[in-house]
């Protein structure tokens, strides 16, 4: 007789843990979230997107309408480059992208998941966990121990969880890039719910309107050493802006947006990094979501959704299937769409530094792109209309691993 499980440990508390821990609740699995910060993690980052399908696979544990309220829509979006500016097609079909503060998506999907009965538990850094026959035992750097049936792995790009499953697993890639963000004052003229992604001079950029009028704005800003969040937030901002002024400073409106942002302003984001292909999702009674085990660059508009969707998916398996049954049926759902989004924005990372002559030719082709590159269907269609069918059985795999 299959086992059935009753209960779930979930290492990390950012997106796809909260996500994860409420979906297992739903599937009527008992879940607590074990979280290494020594409280909610909701200071980190500046501002993401939540794709069409990500808002639905929130809908499914009722978080949807609580992230939308917290959102800003974006019905349209614009390529820059120099002067010219192209509207990049969407799907007329599809509802917008939400551009949300990564800050207050992790407060929210941290009440929401604790209105729906998930307990947290602060300062607790995973340092092993022993498989037994009847479950898992988690042990953390401060002494304690907690058992349950199963353990997923919702700890980020530098998972514990991951090097657990597979001790010769790489770590993430560093895309040669430092993000930074602001939301500041200035009078440029930007239209409502429209998003402009421009490639620079010298470095690639993007800003919208927020709702209170002020104008936000990101930066991937090139820079060949890799700094940590805490080694990039150690730098002055002062420095930081400095640069940023000195590399957007003959943009339109990339410099002004520079020299309008102050020191208090700025949103320091560090490294931006990608996920190889994790060769291990799961072994055992453990299993990996999020960033990780798939976290692609941010070109994607894709990696917080992605992590949300796995991590729902996760739980609709444990729900129908046992730990190595279920989590063989929730890497087969889920490797080729994760990667085939990944090497999508690999592709788009390679035009975010375009030299004097890639700037030409991109200027040159930028009519001819929106009619064929840009064509939605092809680049976003499959991605935007994926859904998750909660109330389908899963279906045990040929071959469980």
């Amino acid at each position: 007789m299959p086992e059935i499980i009753r209960s779930a440990l979930v290492v990390g508390g950012g997106i796809a843990g909260p996500v994860a821990a409420t979906a297992l609740l739903k599937a009527g699995i008992d879940a607590r979230v074990y979280e290494a910060y020594p409280s909610s993690s909701d200071t980190i980052g500046s501002g993401l997107a939540l794709a069409p399908n990500g808002l639905a696979a929130l809908d499914i544990i009722g978080a949807g309408d609580p992230v939308r309220d917290i959102a800003i829509p974006v019905a349209s979006m614009r390529m820059s480059l120099g002067h010219r500016t192209l509207p990049v097609p969407g799907l007329p079909d599809m509802p917008p992208l939400q551009v949300v503060d990564r800050g207050e998506l992790h407060r929210t999907l941290h009440r929401h998941a604790v209105a729906a009965g998930v307990e947290f538990e602060y300062g607790k850094r995973l340092v092993d966990v022993e498989e037994h026959e009847s479950g898992v035992t988690a042990r953390f750097a401060d002494g304690g121990v907690a058992t349950a049936d199963a353990l997923i792995g919702a700890d980020g790009i530098r998972s514990t969880v991951r090097g657990l499953i597979d001790p010769a697993a790489k770590g993430p890639d560093y895309t040669g890039m430092l993000g930074f963000g602001a939301l500041t004052e200035c009078d440029i003229d930007v239209e409502p719910s429209t998003m402009t992604f421009a490639f620079g001079k010298r470095a690639y950029y993007l800003y919208w309107r927020h709702d209170d009028g002020r104008i936000a704005w990101g930066v991937n800003l090139p820079h060949k050493r890799y700094l940590s969040l805490t080694e990039a937030r150690a730098i002055p901002a002062e420095h930081w802006l400095r640069t940023i002024r000195e590399v957007y400073g003959e943009d339109d409106p990339g410099g002004e947006l520079a020299r309008r942002t102050t020191a208090e302003q700025l949103e320091v984001t560090g490294a931006l990094h990608i996920m190889p292909p994790v060769r291990h999702w799961h072994r055992g009674r453990m299993a990996l979501v999020g960033d990780s085990v798939h976290a692609p660059s941010n070109s994607s508009g894709q990696g917080a959704s992605l992590a949300i969707e796995s991590a729902v998916e996760v739980a609709r398996c444990l729900r129908d299937l046992e730990p190595a049954a279920a989590f063989a049926a929730y890497e087969g759902l889920r490797r080729a769409r994760v990667e085939g989004v990944a090497a999508r924005a690999a592709r788009i990372n390679r035009s975010k530094t375009p030299g004097p002559v890639l700037r030409r030719v991109m200027g040159l082709m930028m009519p001819l792109m929106s009619r064929t590159v840009l064509d939605p269907e092809k680049t976003i269609g499959q991605e935007q209309r994926y859904r998750i069918d909660w109330d389908a059985r899963v279906a045990r795999p040929s071959m469980a691993a």
